[in-house]
């Protein structure tokens, strides 16, 4: 299942339920996507290196290579969008689906609706590697030990430069971009995902658990992001 327009996007569904595949591919091609299609890991770790796609829909149950393997694997060497889809609707599986660098998730059985307006959200947040417009540079952001470069993407902590996704990033830059604001989990997600995406907006907790994990924070110092119980989340001091 492929289009013939050598400028659309490109997408891989990799599900080992054909028909479940066949139908996401279906919706993904009405909204111009060049559609690939694999039922287990291991097809899908050649095909994900092959077409070099702009977004992912990923199975977590499949044969052979799981969906956690498959997504640790693309991230070596792309920064594509993965929604991540699962069977069982237990938190331990979304943490380890995104744990690994998946941008969202989904239970099944969900709405192919709901997955492609999900993945319209994603696309219209720019890619790490997307051309950049001359623009006078915005100065970077810095919160004690932490360097966050808004044009360059990056962020570094003592200097070093933390490997964070696209997502990660995105949700670490709103709240730097409004030092002492508390922003709510709905803020974020329109900040982030925009404000059409629907969800479980506790995909927040979730990033904002490996930002911390990543630059070296714990919920208990919370240097760079501290939680305001029952409200949301801001940037911290850095001390």
């Amino acid at each position: 299942m492929t289009s013939s327009s050598v400028s659309a996007r490109r997408a891989v569904v990799v599900d080992d339920e054909q028909p479940l595949a066949t139908l996401i591919g279906s919706y993904l091609e009405r909204d111009g996507f060049e559609v690939h299609l694999c039922h287990d890991g291991v097809q899908a770790v050649a095909v994900l290196r092959d077409v070099d796609p702009d977004v992912v829909v990923l199975d977590l149950g499949l044969p052979g290579v799981d969906g956690v393997e498959v997504c640790r694997q693309l991230r070596t060497f792309s920064d594509c969008y993965v929604v991540m889809l699962t069977a069982r609707s237990e938190e331990v599986d979304k943490l380890i689906g995104l744990s690994v660098g998946a941008d969202d998730y989904m239970t099944k059985p969900f709405s192919p609706r709901e997955l492609m307006a999900r993945i319209t959200a994603l696309l219209r947040r720019p890619r790490r590697t997307a051309t950049v417009v001359a623009t006078p540079a915005a100065p970077p952001i810095e919160v004690g030990a932490l360097r966050l470069d808004v044009e360059a993407r990056e962020a570094y902590v003592d200097g070093a430069l933390v490997p964070l996704t696209r997502t990660e990033f995105d949700v670490l830059a709103a709240l730097a971009a409004r030092p002492g604001t508390v922003l709510t989990r709905r803020a974020l997600i329109d900040a982030v995902w925009g404000p059409g995406w629907i969800g479980d907006d506790h995909l927040v907790d979730v990033h904002v658990l490996h930002v911390r994990q990543k630059l070296g924070d714990t919920a208990k110092d919370q240097r760079f992001v501290r939680t305001v119980r029952g409200v949301g989340y801001r940037i911290g001091v850095g001390a």
